[in-house]
């Protein structure tokens, strides 16, 4: 302290006292700035700010996020869920991308990367700096493989695990990524009605309850040691429990406490009812609604109904955004959401039958009593998964693409993100 004292006191008494004085004050005070800057830890560059009363905001780059997004797979007329779109030349993404940023949307969701790791850092590095859209990226983890996934034999899961922690290192670097989400509707295996899987020790139980909740245990504790392993190599993005509904949350609050949020995947009708505030009470985690949406045809009636696939996607995201946090009416632990789908996929009715990849079939594969206006189709099957995109595709081509023609809920979802209405006074379709 001496040295100190003496030390200004001859700068004082010096000629040059005012500049050298300065000078010692000024370096003081940079080298105090560099100690604290060394010692304030370092955001991630993307992360979950818990905001009180369980309202959660995702954060990017140190500002609130609202996701914004739709699942995207360009597979174009003809070809069906094997096309490696990620290499066409045609690079129909920058299509794609043009008209995104023209709507709003701000991400996309893709539900597993291609093979090819340039070809995909190429379609995230394009999307984001010219047109400002961030990617999520997932793993099915290996549900969809024959024959089923194993989630209770170590050799299966060292697979998985190793193929999801190559998908990290290879594009955790690439600043258009945004999140990682583990798996899509793999729950819905637990109660062997889709995918079922089994162990030796699940086969001595007879109850079939004990067995469905042994699964999910088995099941969510890989999820936890995933995402425990993602956070070591990547701090900088939160890591996603993609789910089906609800179905099983209560286990995984046990079982894997690592993950950031819950990606769940929803399809209720206009609403999603009580799902935010069920949440808080079930497994109070951050809620990304990553799949939800309408298709636009009417089985019932036989036609396109452009209008009915607009009304329920608007008041989906009115729920959304009613749930954000800070809002007080609303549960406050949505981040945003992800709509189903950015264009049509024609293959999709019969993906074995090559010749009905040329064909938009209307024919429907399943039932569900939310989507009220055309559930007295025939049978009830009123739900048609090639009819899910807010932009249908043409036969008529433009720059070797499917031309995209933007339905109805394009310019209606657009127009809603530029002025929220919350209160809805509108008369939908009954």
């Amino acid at each position: 302290m001496n040295k100190i004292v003496d030390g200004l006191l001859s700068i004082v008494s010096s000629k040059t006292a005012g500049r050298k004085l300065f000078m010692f004050v000024a370096g003081g005070l940079f080298i105090f700035i560099l100690i604290g800057m060394a010692s304030r830890p370092k955001k991630p560059a993307v992360y979950i700010q818990d905001i009180g009363k369980g309202h959660y905001r995702l954060m990017v780059n140190r500002k609130p996020f609202i996701v914004k997004g739709v699942c995207y797979s360009p597979v174009p007329i003809g070809q069906s869920y094997e096309y490696d779109w990620w290499s066409d030349p045609n690079q129909p993404w920058l299509v794609d991308g043009k008209l995104m940023q023209e709507m709003g949307i701000n991400t996309i969701r893709i539900y597993q990367p291609g093979q090819d790791p340039e070809s995909v850092k190429k379609v995230i590095r394009d999307l984001y700096q010219l047109y400002g859209i961030r990617t999520i990226l997932g793993s099915w983890l290996g549900f969809w493989e024959y024959p089923c996934p194993a989630y209770g034999d170590k050799e299966f899961r060292d697979r998985v695990k190793k193929e999801v922690m190559e998908m990290v290192k290879n594009y955790k670097d690439e600043p258009g990524v945004l999140l990682w989400i583990l798996g899509n509707e793999n729950n819905y295996s637990f109660t062997e009605r889709v995918n079922p899987w089994t162990t030796p020790d699940l086969d001595k139980i007879s109850d079939v309850k004990k067995r469905c909740d042994m699964r999910a245990g088995i099941y969510y504790g890989f999820i936890n040691e995933l995402a425990q392993e993602i956070h070591k190599i990547d701090p900088d993005h939160p890591v996603a429990l993609g789910n089906g509904e609800l179905v099983a949350l209560e286990t995984a609050r046990q079982a894997c406490p690592d993950i950031d949020l819950l990606a769940l995947i929803i399809y209720r009708g206009k609403t999603f009812g009580n799902l935010f505030r069920s949440v808080r009470y079930v497994f109070d985690k951050p809620v990304l609604i990553s799949e939800f949406g309408a298709d636009a045809y009417d089985a019932a009636l036989e036609k396109e109904d452009q209008n009915i696939q607009a009304f329920f996607l608007e008041s989906q995201w009115r729920q959304i955004y009613l749930n954000l946090a800070g809002k007080p009416e609303g549960a406050g632990n949505c981040i945003g959401g992800i709509m189903f789908e950015w264009t049509d996929e024609w293959w999709k009715h019969n993906e074995y039958d090559q010749d009905k990849w040329k064909v938009h079939d209307t024919e429907s594969n399943w039932s569900n009593g939310s989507y009220y206006f055309d559930i007295k189709a025939k049978n009830n099957k009123n739900m048609n998964e090639e009819w899910f995109g807010i932009v249908a595709l043409s036969e008529k081509l433009e720059n070797n693409l499917n031309q995209r023609v933007p339905r109805k809920a394009y310019y209606v979802i657009r127009e809603f993100w530029k002025k929220p209405v919350l209160n809805n006074n509108k008369k939908g379709k009954k």
